[in-house]
Order: structure tokens, then C-alpha cells, then sequence
């Protein structure tokens, strides 16, 4: 039996994934990925590795959970060493858990290599820190898709009174909803709100704007993206240094599957 390395590839910029997770493409038997790496990753791997997609959209998975979690374990128990590959942190949003959980119902050895989360890695390109000394000192990441069962107003209302800025992954097509409840729990409708598209890729687009025009600003854009809500948005405007990169065309394109 060999081990099964659960690993974050980062927010999309090939650049940005760790050197440990970087290791462990280049010495994997199997590579099972994720849609929102940047493939230009599995450029990494030993011409003798096993590459299978993983890939999920909303409305289309291409395997579903239970079958990644059965080739995650069946390819340790052949003996392979086995590199699960996610988009951002494989704890932040990314079902790992789920996965190390069968892995060790199944007593197969495993790792976790954390890999940068968008929530984090999207707002510092667009110019926006997450924590500030004089704007926020709390940060909640939150998913714009709950699990069913909770009791959404009591969740939302939560939030909005004990977190001083709010990074939400999954939530473009629940936008206007959000802000909504936003204001409705006690945010002003002029609070600050950025939402970034394809975050540290070449792709990467950011608009700004309030609880109250948000919506109609950003109409266009779609997911992935990261919404950022609170004060710290307000830095954008002196802090955004990305869109200044004049070789960011050469080095940080992505390579999107799916």
C-alpha cells in the first residue's frame, strides 16, 4: 500500500502552489484533479502518470464523490503513490475532509498540503487585504451555498454581527440575495463590496461597488469569483497592483479544463 497525498494547488497562478504540493505531482503514480486547477501543473507529472479528472460544475460532475473517494483508495491499495490535486486549500470549501474520512475508514496512510485558498489569494490581487488594524480585525469565509437544514436568516444574522469583513465563496448566482440579507441583518447599503472573477490568472477581473448597486455593477461576471464584503474593500483604490503587471499575459495564464 502506498500513500495518498490530499493536496491544494492554489488559487489558479501555477506559481503560486506550494513547493511540497509541487513534489508530490512530479513523483505521483496517479494525479486525480480537480476543474479549477491551472493544468499547466500537470506539465509536472512523470510521463508514466495516470491523469484523471475529477472536474465539477454546479450542474455537472463528471464523478461524483463517492466514486473519487473509491479510485482515491483503490489506486493506494494497488501500491501507487496517489497525488489528489484541488483548486485553492483542500480544507477550505474543497471536500477534502470528506475524502482523508474515507481514506481513513480504510486505514490507507495519508497527507494533507495545504495549498492558498482564493479567499485569501483573489482579494490580495485585486488589492484588498482581507484583515486591516484600522478596518478589520475579523474575517469570516463563508459559502454562498449552505447546507440544507440551517436556518439561513439565524446563520446570516450571525455573521453580519461578529465579522467585520465577509469573504464568500460560491455566491455570484445568490448575489442579490446576499446583499439583501446583508442589509436586512444590519449592513449598511453603502458598505463596500468587491467581487473577483478568475482570481491571480490573467483572467482575473475585479469590480467594487455597495450593498445597495452591486448587483447591477457586476452582472456580468460569473464563477468562479470571490465576493469581499466590509471596509477593507475601500483599499482597492490605492492598494490594487496586478492590472499594473506588464508580464502578467506571459506568466499567469491558466489553462481551464471543463
Amino acid at each position: 500500500m502506498n500513500k495518498v497525498y490530499i493536496v491544494g494547488a492554489g488559487p489558479g497562478d501555477p506559481e503560486l502552489i506550494t513547493v511540497k504540493g509541487l513534489k508530490t505531482i512530479q513523483r505521483a503514480d496517479v494525479i486525480l484533479y480537480d476543474r479549477l486547477i491551472n493544468t499547466e501543473l500537470l506539465n509536472e507529472a512523470g510521463d508514466e502518470a495516470e491523469l484523471i479528472y475529477c472536474g465539477k460544475r454546479p450542474d455537472n460532475h463528471s464523478l461524483d464523490q463517492k466514486t473519487i473517494n473509491r479510485l482515491l483508495c483503490n489506486f493506494a491499495l494497488q501500491g501507487k503513490s496517489v497525488t489528489r490535486l484541488k483548486g485553492g486549500d483542500p480544507f477550505v470549501f474543497g471536500r477534502g475532509g470528506e475524502e482523508a474520512e474515507e481514506l481513513a475508514k480504510n486505514r490507507i496512510p495519508f497527507e494533507i498540503v495545504p495549498g492558498i485558498s482564493s479567499g485569501v489569494a483573489a482579494p490580495a490581487y485585486a488589492g484588498i487585504p482581507v484583515t486591516h488594524r484600522n478596518y478589520s480585525s475579523s474575517v469570516a469565509f463563508l459559502s454562498g451555498v449552505n447546507k440544507h437544514g440551517y436556518d439561513q436568516e439565524e446563520y446570516w444574522e450571525h455573521v453580519v454581527k461578529s465579522m467585520d469583513t465577509l469573504c464568500i465563496y460560491m455566491g455570484v448566482k445568490k448575489l442579490p440575495e446576499i446583499c439583501a440579507r446583508l442589509i436586512r441583518h444590519g449592513r449598511p447599503p453603502e458598505t463596500p463590496i468587491a467581487l473577483v472573477e478568475w482570481g491571480t490568472t490573467a483572467h482575473q477581473r475585479t469590480v467594487t461597488g455597495s450593498l445597495r448597486n452591486i448587483v447591477e455593477k457586476a452582472n456580468d461576471l460569473k464563477n468562479p469569483s470571490i465576493i469581499i464584503v466590509g471596509k477593507v474593500v475601500k483599499l482597492r483604490e490605492q492598494l490594487q497592483w496586478f492590472e499594473q503587471l506588464e508580464n502578467k499575459t506571459e506568466t499567469h495564464v491558466p489553462s481551464i479544463v471543463g
